[in-house]
């Protein structure tokens, strides 16, 4: 049976990143991995990813989304 991992936070709780290059930046938690202790946090962290051109994308390019941070470095924000 697998083990369920418990976290502090969850989908659509407002957070602040407490450490790293991020320290300070607030946002809402749109994505929570718990099996690798991952949040994705709505602003924070944006990575840049080249993309071919696709049916869906016909134009290509750079594609600006949010990357994956510790759960140890966000804490829920106060309200």
């Amino acid at each position: 049976m697998a083990k369920r991992v418990k976290t502090h936070v969850k989908k659509n709780d407002e957070v602040v990143v407490i450490t790293g290059n991020h320290k300070g930046e607030k946002g809402r938690i749109l994505q929570v991995f718990p099996e690798k202790s991952r949040v994705i946090v709505e602003g924070v962290r944006m990575i840049k990813k080249h993309a071919k051109p696709t049916q869906d994308r016909p134009e290509g390019g750079i594609i600006e989304k949010e990357g994956p941070i510790h759960i140890s470095n966000v804490k829920l924000a106060a309200k």
